[in-house]
């Protein structure tokens, strides 16, 4: 993923996107601390097993493609929220997405949360 909104994100965030993106779930999950937490979709994901399991689901399910639209980051709690516009053949085809990325002290992923933005596209 080439988007410069990007660019000054955490290496983490940025290879997360660029990884998800490109299905490589192998390098996707290293990113991530062994017992990190994800959730998406009211569901709760904890450990690199489940987590490799719920991208494996995620990418099965679905074709989309995912573009940053705004960056946000909070250096003191070591936190990057990254709102994507996924477009795709899921229900409704169109959503705005927020990905809210919690880091260790080593840059690694350590909590990741993805919920709808409060302002869908039209």
């Amino acid at each position: 993923m080439t988007n410069p909104l990007i660019a000054d994100c955490p290496d983490a965030v940025r290879a997360y996107l660029t990884l998800a993106e490109a299905e490589d779930r192998t390098a996707a999950v290293s990113l991530f601390v062994e017992d990190a937490h994800v959730t998406d979709d009211g569901h709760d994901y904890i450990g690199v097993t489940q987590i490799r399991a719920w991208l494996g689901r995620v990418a099965s399910q679905y074709t989309y493609t995912t573009t940053p639209i705004s960056t946000t980051s909070d250096a003191a709690t070591r936190t990057t929220s990254v709102r994507c516009r996924l477009e795709g053949t899921f229900p409704g085809g169109l959503v705005d997405l927020d990905y809210c990325f919690q880091l260790d002290d080593s840059g690694r992923l350590e909590r990741l949360t993805i919920t709808p933005s409060a302002n869908q596209p039209a």
